[in-house]
């Protein structure tokens, strides 16, 4: 695809003969053009003998393809297809709103947080983008033999103290052990409950032209964290993760009457990946202008030194919002209200042009395509 679509070439104007001088020949090249810009998944099927690589758990692509073409099709079933961050159970007193997610970060222990608070900050802003009170949480632990109890137990006191944060227990859980070699440490899983009240109506479904779409903060902070904990950044200044729980933010909203359409937290693969999903489910455009995106200047200069594009980077404590563009500037003076919101900005808006495509405007006056990171410049960093 070209990367301006201003200059996407005319097939009328094209170079192939054959193409000029047979028109069924030009009717099918434009029928497959269209269904390419229409489907979102990859036309090409796994082979036999590929395997799972760590790409695949980026969120990009090749996530992408995992869900659509392994995970959907095999369990089949019409909750599982709206694609939302927690899944939404219908009951007599409202919706049951349930989320899974596994937690494999390294190293264990980073600027700004843990894996430990990582898993239920990270349960509870999924539940919360999606409308729901969150009520409880389970986890499930996978421990390596050798982990070190001491390790173990600040890990389980830096969960509890997360949990009792957000006031939201941890009412059950498991535990496996696994060989020496076979588990890296420590990964923990997490699943959490939460209920969205009647007549609350949150998700992809009411994205439309015309909504304005915001990002609650600076984008980039917590993968940058992770790489420089690794030791992979020539800095000495530290730079902290996002690691953050959103529900009472969100709640602010709530109660200020703000007509939420959709909600989405961009973690693995980043503010790219989460825009170019939502794009491609409600098919409809997304214009973005640069300049308006907020990146911490250490994280900027990070980003350049390593050749990272932020905007690809993870994120934890940051959400995408999206509501009418008539109260856009209420909902922005909410969120800036807030601690977490401070560095909130109205980004974007919804179009119907080029449906399923993001578009960046740069500050140049010039466009580019916003493309889904193939992979992931940074794995395990959730």
């Amino acid at each position: 695809m070209n990367e301006n679509p201003e200059t996407t070439s005319d097939p009328e104007t094209t170079s192939d003969p054959e193409t000029k001088s047979n028109p069924e020949t030009k009717s099918t090249l434009d029928t497959t053009r269209t269904a390419a810009l229409k489907s979102p998944q990859c036309a090409i099927p796994f082979s036999e003998n590929e395997r799972v690589s760590m790409t695949h758990g980026g969120g990009g692509k090749l996530s992408q393809r995992l869900v659509d073409e392994i995970f959907f099709p095999a369990m089949e079933n019409s909750i599982l297809h709206r694609k939302l961050d927690a899944a939404l159970l219908d009951c007599p007193n409202g919706t049951i709103a349930m989320t899974t997610d596994s937690y494999v970060v390294t190293p264990r222990f980073f600027p700004g947080g843990n894996i430990a608070k990582l898993s239920i900050y990270g349960t509870i802003n999924d539940l919360a983008v999606s409308g729901a009170t969150p009520v409880a949480i389970s986890a499930a632990w996978i421990l390596e033999e050798g982990l070190l109890l001491s390790e173990l137990k600040q890990m389980a006191e830096e969960m509890g103290a997360a949990a009792r944060e957000v006031g939201v227990p941890v009412v059950t859980g498991d535990t496996k052990v696994v060989d020496r070699g076979r588990g890296d440490g420590c990964y923990i899983t997490t699943t959490g409950i939460g209920i969205v009240p009647h007549g609350r109506n949150i998700g992809l479904n009411r994205i439309c032209a015309d909504d304005a779409i915001l990002i609650s903060g600076t984008i980039g902070d917590h993968g940058m964290a992770i790489m420089a904990a690794r030791g992979g950044l020539p800095i000495s200044t530290e730079i902290f993760s996002d690691c953050a729980p959103l529900h009472e933010l969100i709640a602010l909203l709530v109660r200020a009457g703000i007509r939420i359409h959709a909600m989405r937290d961009p973690t693995r693969g980043g503010f790219s990946s989460a825009l170019n999903e939502l794009a491609n489910a409600v098919r409809l455009g997304f214009e973005i202008e640069e300049s308006c995106v907020p990146i911490a200047p250490l994280v900027r200069s990070a980003c350049e030194m390593l050749g990272i594009d932020p905007w690809t980077v993870a994120n934890e404590g940051k959400f995408l919002l999206f509501v009418p563009m008539d109260e856009a500037e209420h909902a922005l003076k909410v969120l800036q209200n807030h601690p977490l919101g401070r560095s909130a900005s109205i980004v974007g808006r919804v179009v119907q042009d080029h449906p399923g495509i993001v578009v960046g405007k740069t500050p140049y006056g010039t466009q580019r395509v916003v493309v889904m990171p193939s992979g992931d410049s940074l794995p395990r960093i959730c």
